[in-house]
């Protein structure tokens, strides 16, 4: 297998949450797309990132609403579920375009049903559940912002056994 395309294991919610903490304290991507099915854990991943960031509140996802919008440190952070999403021109309705211009940092769930409005991602995290005779989750990423994910994955103790994560 590519070392590069090794995937992290996550053991439980905590590891997950351990994840995306990783990368708030990062701060260098600004969109990043979180793909995976239904109870994956890209929620609970951006809950980790968000509490990183300084929030201190409840993390849901934003099903219904689509975006949900967090000012932490002075900055943007938008929160997309898109799952919902019938056609991508909605999203011209959010009227969230211009905040990308101010540097946001974009957290992406279900990018797909986006596809033609949402600028390219700078990091992609997939996450799967693991098969039934093996706990926890699975995290692959990709982009121009996986290196130095993987790097600070590492910094956080989390590799999973994974050489490369």
């Amino acid at each position: 297998m590519n070392a590069a395309l090794a995937p992290l294991i996550l053991a439980d919610l905590e590891a997950t949450e351990a994840a995306g903490a990783a990368l708030a304290r990062l701060q260098a991507p600004r969109i990043v797309f979180l793909e995976g099915d239904l109870g994956a854990g890209k929620t609970t991943w951006v809950r980790g990132l968000l509490r990183e960031l300084g929030h201190g509140g409840a993390v849901r996802s934003p099903t219904y609403t689509l975006v949900e919008p967090y000012t932490l440190d002075g900055r943007q952070v938008l929160h997309f579920d898109l799952y919902r999403l019938g056609d991508p021109e909605e999203l011209e309705y959010l009227g969230v375009r211009e905040d990308f211009g101010d540097g946001a940092l974009w957290l992406v769930e279900w990018p797909e049903r986006g596809a033609g409005w949402l600028p390219a991602p700078d990091l992609v995290v997939r996450l799967a559940h693991r098969t039934e005779s093996a706990a926890g989750r699975e995290l692959r990423l990709e982009g121009p912002q996986a290196a130095p994910y993987r790097q600070a994955l590492r910094a956080a103790g989390l590799n999973g056994g994974n050489v490369d994560a």
